[in-house]
């Protein structure tokens, strides 16, 4: 009542002078239901309409309180008279809303939520107060989250709430046609947060309240606010764009599988036994002892698991396909006394079929994984990579691969993907060696002959400063990512030895706490050995963090690496909350370009998972198509020496919501998202109306077989020699007996 005589009072004598306008601002939360029945719907209405409606439907609907909240507090809730209805309704020139700043989280009275999920999404809340209140003008005077009370001036986290609630409030505007004509953040500057005292800061401006002037002092979220009231929002920024063009000749397109489906049942074919059908009682073969017939060689069609595979891979176009052997069941004792022939049989048949269908193998020796990490049981069991011998069993594997596969396969990773987030610093030592001693085995002893390439794997996620105006998060995500790739990189790609960032980080740590990481040192020789032990950079590449200085949330802070972990909010995220961040693979790649010089790089794996249950699998299309599609700036405009691109994974079945086809019922399916790469795979990227035609040589399908030949091109010159001299002295000795016979006669 008070308020509507006030804007009566307004309206009557002072608008048409002044030619305001007056209304009342209203704090509200918003609900979603706990499930989605007709029940929990009719609960989260209550839980407006008591909370905003209180207010809100005497003034722009009717004069009178919500029905809901009539019929659950009947006497206790007064009563307007008609006169007094019609005085109130309409007391307002917009809908002023205060969303985030009053009724946070955790301070809305739990009676009022009715039992259902309190939610942060101001467009749903913007859209039910549209559709509720007849599409009021709509003046945002209060929005915004907060912080620890301990952040200073890097408030990442700040930053990208108020992200969210702007570009929510945009796309209510633009989607959903709600009529919103301001916005207010809230506050200007920290202050006495009531029951929370000084726990929390909302401020735009720094406070520091234990100096005596108080001086005010800009926080990164000004800067942030500042450029984008100078934008009016979110522009398309250009570099974000996509562009069209072309990947160059023999651009390697391929698809990962980190274990293959290994199926070495034997054919019938290869049974030596004798049946007899029962056909009158049990129906079944039955055995007929004492009788058997010759064996045969096991033959690569013996193998029906193959066939399926490699169709499937016809069916995608891919050139390349990747995959990782399985240590531990090739050697199951690590070493040579006990090997597993027709596992490597198996594997034979599959690099030399894949071949047949002109797609080249690209085969990792050791892909981690969690049990033993997919090591030979002796070796895990006596240290793992912490211990020494266990480097010398890898370079006796990799010789015993190089021998058996070599002649299929011309592709080598040593090792793939390495978890330095789980990897001491000893391991990670050993490790390097044995990936040079194998990369230089093959470079003295196979690679005359195989002529194949050979270098390690790393997954490279970018780091990227979570405030894009702070340097100690500059120097926080540079510093990541020296822990994350540099680690094992640098000694390979740069100067074989670890990075000095690295060593500097960890004697700072050691000398002022408690810590005690020793990073170790290669000798000379042992640098020579790993310094330039590589053909080409391969990395794999999902997603992208943020990180900052400021300790905010103690659950994702590394007290090691004195790094905090931020999520932005308004980024696409897979189910498994994986960050949809395409320009991040960009970013990747210009660093390693920047940090290791023009290194052939080929992108090993590169995938996202989805909800199964999505028929269109609509985000892995998105995420495809966005990712390869910076790829190509990078090669484009960066002049990044990318060479391939691999997308992870092959199916569902060995990488379940990961894959390319899905697998139902034993039977395989290809998705959306396998037919849109397979038409990128075609046209070798995204072409348009005015990208030169590329005209590439085409390719010589190989012959596994021919090798033989190949390599023994002087028995062959030989031979052939030989044998027309044969045909020549036949020729001639029958030519010479037909002119001497008729001579006699």
């Amino acid at each position: 009542q008070a308020h509507a005589k006030v804007w009566h009072l307004y309206n009557d004598h002072f608008r048409p002078t002044q030619r305001g306008k007056v209304s009342i601002a209203l704090s509200s939360h918003w609900i979603k239901p706990q499930r989605m029945t007709e029940k929990n719907i009719k609960e989260c209405q209550k839980s407006l309409d008591f909370v905003l409606g209180w207010f809100a439907k005497p003034i722009f609907i009717d004069g009178d309180y919500p029905e809901s909240m009539k019929s659950n507090l009947s006497s206790l809730l007064p009563e307007f008279n008609e006169v007094e209805k019609k005085y109130i309704k309409g007391t307002a020139d917009f809908f002023a809303l205060s969303f985030g700043a009053t009724l946070s989280f955790q301070l809305l009275d739990s009676h009022m939520k009715f039992q259902q999920l309190e939610s942060i999404s101001l467009r749903q809340l913007l859209y039910w107060i549209s559709s509720e209140y007849n599409n009021p003008q709509i003046f945002i005077v209060e929005n915004s989250w907060f912080v620890s009370g301990s952040t200073k001036r890097d408030d990442a986290k700040y930053i990208y709430y108020l992200k969210k609630f702007i570009m929510e409030t945009l796309k209510a505007i633009r989607y959903d046609d709600v009529n919103v004509f301001g916005y207010t953040v809230w506050s200007l500057l920290d202050g006495f947060e009531w029951h929370r005292g000084y726990s929390i800061r909302r401020g735009l401006f720094y406070v520091d309240f234990q100096s005596h002037d108080k001086k005010l002092m800009p926080k990164s979220s000004v800067l942030f606010y500042q450029k984008l009231i100078e934008k009016n929002g979110f522009p398309p920024l250009p570099e974000n764009q996509p562009i069209e063009g072309i990947f160059p000749c023999g651009f390697a397109w391929g698809i990962v599988d980190n274990y293959i489906q290994v199926d070495t049942t034997p054919a019938q074919f290869l049974d030596s036994n004798v049946y007899v059908w029962d056909v009158h009682q049990t129906k079944k073969l039955i055995k007929v002892d004492g009788v058997s017939t010759s064996r045969r060689k096991h033959h690569c069609v013996d193998f029906a698991a193959i066939r399926l595979q490699i169709s499937l891979l016809q069916e995608m176009h891919v050139t390349h396909f990747h995959f990782s052997l399985k240590w531990s069941l090739i050697l199951p004792l690590g070493n040579l006394s006990l090997v597993n022939h027709t596992l490597v049989h198996y594997y034979q048949c599959f690099a030399s079929d894949l071949l047949r269908a002109n797609i080249t193998p690209v085969v990792a020796l050791w892909q981690p994984m969690a049990e033993n990490q997919e090591l030979p049981v002796s070796l895990a069991k006596y240290g793992a990579w912490e211990n020494p011998e266990t480097v010398q069993a890898f370079v006796e594997y990799a010789k015993f691969c190089f021998t058996t596969l070599g002649g299929h396969v011309k592709f080598w990773i040593t090792m793939n993907e390495p978890p330095v987030k789980n990897l001491t610093y000893t391991a990670g030592h050993n490790l390097l060696k044995a990936h040079a001693k194998a990369w230089h085995l093959y470079d003295k002893e196979f690679r005359r002959s195989q002529k194949g390439k050979i270098s390690i794997a790393l997954q490279a996620d970018w780091v990227e400063p979570a405030c894009p105006f702070s340097r100690n998060d500059q120097e926080v995500a540079d510093r990541i990512l020296e822990f994350d790739i540099g680690w094992l990189a640098e000694p390979i790609f740069g100067n074989g030895d670890y990075p000095q960032a690295m060593r500097a980080w960890l004697h700072r740590r050691n000398s002022v706490d408690l810590y005690n990481f020793h990073l170790p040192y290669f000798s000379e020789d042992e640098k020579k050995l790993i310094q330039g032990s590589f053909d080409f950079f391969a990395l794999s590449h999902y997603t992208t963090t943020l990180v900052g200085w400021e300790k905010e949330d103690a659950l994702k802070y590394d007290h090691y690496l004195e790094v905090q972990m931020i999520n932005d909010i308004t980024w696409l995220h897979s189910p498994s909350r994986a960050a949809v961040v395409p320009w991040g693979l960009r970013k990747l790649l210009k660093w390693v370009k920047s940090k290791y010089g023009d290194v052939p790089i080929y992108v090993l794996a590169n995938g996202i998972d989805d909800d199964q249950n999505m028929v269109h699998d609509k985000l892995r299309v998105y995420y495809i198509q966005n990712y390869i599609n910076e790829a190509l700036k990078a090669y484009t405009l960066d002049n990044v020496n990318l060479q391939g691109y691999f997308v992870y994974s092959f199916n569902d079945k060995t990488a379940p919501k990961y894959g390319l086809y899905s697998y139902v019922a034993n039977q395989y399916e290809p998705k959306p998202s396998m037919k849109h790469y397979r038409e990128i795979i075609d046209n070798n990227g995204f072409p348009g109306p005015e990208t030169p035609e590329l005209l590439c040589p085409e390719e010589i399908a190989s012959c596994p077989e021919c090798h033989f030949f190949q390599t023994r091109k002087s028995l062959l010159a030989f031979i052939s020699f030989v044998f027309v001299a044969f045909i020549v002295t036949i020729f001639l000795i029958t030519y010479y007996s037909k002119r001497a016979e008729r001579r006699y006669k």
